[in-house]
């Protein structure tokens, strides 16, 4: 564990933290003027919220927002009748299981900076989704049950954020219930997942003894004030670690004990480095509720200060630059029907470059077309607003006729190039799927493969095979509930779903390959996905090897391609 963190503040922004210096410099010599491009590059900030199901992601995403001014009160993902569900939350589904399916992006204002916000689906069924948006961040925020500690999903996507070296900040969340011993939670997260790990603050008590958190660099007390529900911000107070009336205001029992805290922490030794945050090898660590509010606040701010303005994206040309003049995104999402009324299609992009102005001519780069993007929104969920402007940083929505598909370009038509693809991971449960009542086939067509570009099932069918029936592969079995329940609600069309034994799936490489000719066991499946590539179902690794033993030209992989 790293500990002390020894710096100066100038003016509120740490010594060597050369972002939030420049940030400070730019305030001050562009005070009163129209912002430039450079400076409001620098404000953005980009995450993603990851946890495992039910460590509280949702709720803390509320809470920042209601810190942020974006709403009044806070709605909880579980909550009485009284209360509101929460923004992020707003499929139907996801009201009534309590959980997050689908990715969700919100963006506010707070102090100076424009905040553009991920939540992500919890549970592993749906991590496929987690997995995309996390292209369009630039850190994570990773969530952690005090008194559960590191859990597998965790693992999983935390293995997705060290892939990209993104800075990952750990905020320990239900320290209002009974939890595992903070410096017990710090050594797991070094020993399971592998990374560093330095307490920015540290909790006073847990359950109903929490009363606040100690501030390390600042070395006050920041004490709280319940305000019943959750739902509003929560009253603080300051208080020096000093200040002869802290033992009062703790009890004996937890002045002792934070006393003793500060020892050790001071004591351990390794200071705290900036360089190693931003290269994903240390993790700074927050305590706090979200459910309560307590630590909220202190974590969005020092977290906005540690945090980078948006990072350079690799391309088949090298890296773009986010402060270079001309416009850049990549589309990292598709959601039909997020508006019941018109039953549309947004596609999500990140903005990786420049600046977006409404009606400017951009270049498709996969459907090597010029075009305008029509409608462009800000989003808070589902609810969204016509933009006039955004910039490298910010994710904006934007109507798709179907001419979107996942890792498309978007770039100035005299600057053409391509951002790295997004992997299409393997399906490892597949379903063959039937349409009840053949007369909404056109519908069921529609719904199919609307859903499928959103990313969250693959589609494939029989070789030169019709839609009469498909074949539907799912990451968690959960997305075929999902499936069913959209195709009923959304499209009326009802369907019959048969599980099927398959377990893995092959592309196949060799292009010029006619799958029919193949040597293959009795029980491997010859498919094509959507776009016509062929590919296999296997029902055992064994068929596999029997596959490419008996077969020596045939290629195959296990990831499929997004900008082919």
């Amino acid at each position: 564990m790293h500990v002390p963190m020894r710096r100066r503040l100038v003016d509120g922004a740490p010594v060597g933290d050369t972002f939030a210096v420049e940030e400070l410099v730019l305030a001050e010599t562009t005070s009163g003027q129209k912002r430039d491009l450079r400076e409001e590059i620098l404000r953005r900030r980009t995450f993603a919220i990851i946890s495992h199901p039910d460590a509280g992601k949702t709720t803390l995403t509320e809470k920042l927002l209601l810190y942020g001014g974006a709403i009044q009160t806070a709605g909880m993902v579980k909550g009485k009748r009284s209360m509101k569900h929460a923004v992020s939350d707003w499929m139907e589904i996801e009201k009534q299981r309590g959980i997050s399916v689908t990715s969700s992006v919100m963006q506010f204002e707070y102090n100076g900076n424009c905040i553009n916000i991920l939540d992500t689906p919890g549970h592993e069924d749906f991590s496929e989704d987690t997995y995309r948006t996390l292209m369009a961040a630039d850190s994570a925020v990773m969530v952690i049950d005090a008194s559960k500690g590191v859990e597998r999903q965790t693992i999983k996507l935390f293995k997705v954020c060290l892939l990209r070296h993104i800075p990952i900040f750990t905020f320990i969340n239900k320290m209002d219930r009974e939890a595992r011993d903070p410096f017990d939670l710090m050594e797991e997260i070094e020993n399971v997942l592998g990374i560093g790990t330095y307490p920015i603050n540290w909790p006073i008590g847990c359950g109903k003894d929490f009363k606040g958190v100690y501030d390390r660099p600042r070395r006050r007390i920041i004490a709280f004030t319940a305000n019943g529900n959750g739902q509003h911000e929560v009253d603080a107070a300051e208080v020096d670690l000093q200040d002869p009336s802290l033992a009062d205001r703790l009890g004996d029992t937890l002045y002792s004990r934070l006393c003793d805290d500060v020892e050790l922490l001071d004591g351990a030794g390794g200071d705290f480095d900036m360089d190693a945050v931003r290269a994903g090898k240390l993790s700074p660590v927050f305590f706090g509720s979200a459910l309560t509010n307590f630590g909220v606040e202190p974590f969005l701010e020092e977290f906005l200060r540690m945090t980078t303005s948006p990072l350079p994206r690799r391309a088949d040309c090298g890296e773009i630059d986010p402060f270079s003049s001309d416009f850049s995104a990549f589309v990292f999402k598709i959601q039909a029907n997020m508006n019941k009324a018109h039953r549309d299609r947004i596609a999500f992009m990140r903005i990786c470059s420049g600046k977006f102005e409404k009606g400017i001519e951009v270049y498709h780069v996969q459907g090597d077309r010029k075009q305008r993007l029509s409608q462009p929104q800000q989003l808070m969920a589902q609810d969204r607003e016509v933009i006039e402007e955004a910039y490298a940083g910010d994710i904006i929505g934007v109507f798709d006729p179907g001419i979107f598909s996942i890792g498309d370009t978007i770039c100035m038509p005299g600057k053409k190039f391509r951002f790295e693809g997004i992997p299409t991971f393997a399906p490892e449960h597949f379903a063959l799927v039937r349409l009840k009542d053949t007369m909404k086939r056109k519908q069921f067509v529609k719904g199919t493969m609307q859903i499928a570009q959103e990313g969250a099932i693959q589609v494939f069918r029989e070789l030169n095979g019709g839609m009469e029936e498909v074949i539907v592969g799912v990451v968690g079995t959960l997305q075929f509930e999902v499936l069913e329940y959209r195709l009923l609600n959304e499209y009326g069309v009802e369907i019959r779903l048969d599980m099927l034994a398959y377990q893995h799936i092959r592309w196949i490489e060799n292009e010029d390959l006619d799958p029919k000719t193949l040597n293959l066991t009795s029980d491997t499946r010859r498919i094509q996905d959507m776009r016509g590539r062929h590919l296999l179902l296997f029902t055992s690794p064994w068929n596999i090897t029997w596959a490419t033993e008996h077969n020596p030209t045939l290629e195959l992989s296990e990831f499929g391609k997004t900008d082919a």
